[in-house]
């Protein structure tokens, strides 16, 4: 492996609105939907508001809409309203990809598994970690998975990248952060194993990274194959940039993916980390079954804290990647500004991925390109965070929607 990758040259700021290549694919701008759960998965079911939510974020201007989350089995499920790629789910996924297409946008599948994130009681089914240890989401103790776990978990994911393939998806985004499970294993405080899959940055990498080659293997060339992958996980002891940079260009070397989405934090221990901004905690508790919510007044600053708003707060962290790695790079995290995306095209990132600003404003993308603004109207309060248990929205969107049909 070339110890110093080269850079891949700045990208124009006038390039936003020009077509892009993502692996096989041309995208028509440089602006994703980042996946954010949407929300309205009832047991698991395509719904028809899924589909118009995806159609929407289309129709807005974004070039590509990324369905979360999508899990490889019903074990690695976060809870029992979350996808599992199946044929059934796939053939009923195939309006959505349908309806992103027609309005001219191309649609991602996120696939993982949630690994210490998933609610064994909801899901009625264990979950597996790197390591044995007990996990709040989970609802009580994980246990470490087996090798013949693991070769199963990686036949999920083969299996799943068929489905959505089959489904009609353009674009596959593993899930390698927050904690998930393969997040889990790169982490040096969730992950203690003392066989080939624990100890060294190599080996920890080990397993993720042969999740990756088993997805390209079983898709080949026909779609993009992406990575959200944790540069930190925002707590002691955890992933941070010394061994991250490591484990990155180790993937990059393997050559299974066509680019990666820049991420950071944990579902587990710190969900703040990829947000930041203020903590709904009211909302949050009121959104829970009456014990849940006592448990969060308790233990939620902990799992939650407050960390101040930042535009790009990813950024200087990315900046890291962009110069060790060569591969198309996507920056995430608060960019709510035209001047942002040229920034990012300007220090050599390949695309932004929006989320919480285009739950404020689908069309933002559109509104950009024909000049009619040049900043998102989200005021990142995140009061769409605790929204998730019923339908994923802007609450100063909806409010000012309804307000429109009272009059």
């Amino acid at each position: 492996m070339n110890s110093t990758p080269p850079t891949p040259t700045a990208t124009p700021a006038s390039a936003i609105w020009e077509p892009a290549r993502l692996g096989p694919l041309t995208l028509r701008n440089r602006i994703i939907k980042a996946a954010t759960f949407e929300g309205v998965m009832p047991h698991g079911r395509v719904t028809a508001e899924l589909i118009d939510f995806h159609a929407e974020v289309a129709r807005g201007g974004a070039a590509m809409t990324t369905v979360a989350y999508c899990a490889v089995s019903p074990g690695g499920r976060v809870h029992n309203n979350t996808l599992v790629l199946d044929g059934n789910t796939g053939r009923d996924l195939r309006q959505l990809t349908d309806a992103v297409h027609a309005e001219g946008s191309l649609a991602c599948a996120q696939i993982g598994h949630a690994g210490l994130v998933a609610n064994q009681r909801a899901n009625k089914s264990r979950t597996l970690a790197p390591s044995t240890r007990i996990s709040a989401p989970a609802m009580g103790l994980v246990r470490a998975a087996t090798r013949d776990q693991l070769e199963q978990v990686a036949r999920d994911f083969e299996n799943a990248a068929r489905v959505a393939v089959d489904a009609g998806f353009d674009a596959l985004e593993v899930h390698l952060g927050h904690n998930y499970l393969l997040s889990s294993f790169l982490s040096p405080n969730l992950n203690r194993r003392t066989d080939v899959y624990g100890g060294s940055v190599v080996a920890r990498s080990r397993f993720p990274r042969e999740v990756l080659e088993r997805i390209r293997t079983a898709v080949g060339g026909s779609v993009a194959v992406t990575a959200k992958f944790n540069m930190a996980d925002g707590v002691p002891g955890g992933l941070w940039l010394d061994q991250s940079l490591q484990i990155a260009r180790l993937i990059e070397s393997d050559g299974h993916l066509d680019g990666m989405q820049l991420t950071g934090g944990s579902s587990l221990l710190n969900g703040m980390y990829y947000f930041r901004g203020e903590v709904p905690m009211a909302e949050f508790v009121a959104a829970q079954p009456k014990l849940v919510g006592l448990g969060l007044k308790v233990y939620g600053p902990r799992i939650l804290p407050t960390y101040p708003f930042e535009e790009a707060f990813f950024l200087p962290l990315a900046r890291q990647f962009r110069e060790a790695l060569s591969m198309p790079l996507i920056l995430l995290g608060g960019i709510n500004d035209l001047d942002t995306v040229r920034t990012a095209l300007h220090d050599g990132f390949e695309f932004v991925a929006m989320a919480r600003a285009l739950l404020r404003d689908p069309y933002l993308p559109e509104k950009f390109r024909r000049g009619r603004a040049t900043e998102g109207l989200c005021i990142h309060c995140n009061k769409c965070m605790p929204t998730i248990y019923t339908g994923t929205r802007c609450v100063v969107r909806e409010a000012l929607w309804e307000n429109t049909r009272a009059r």
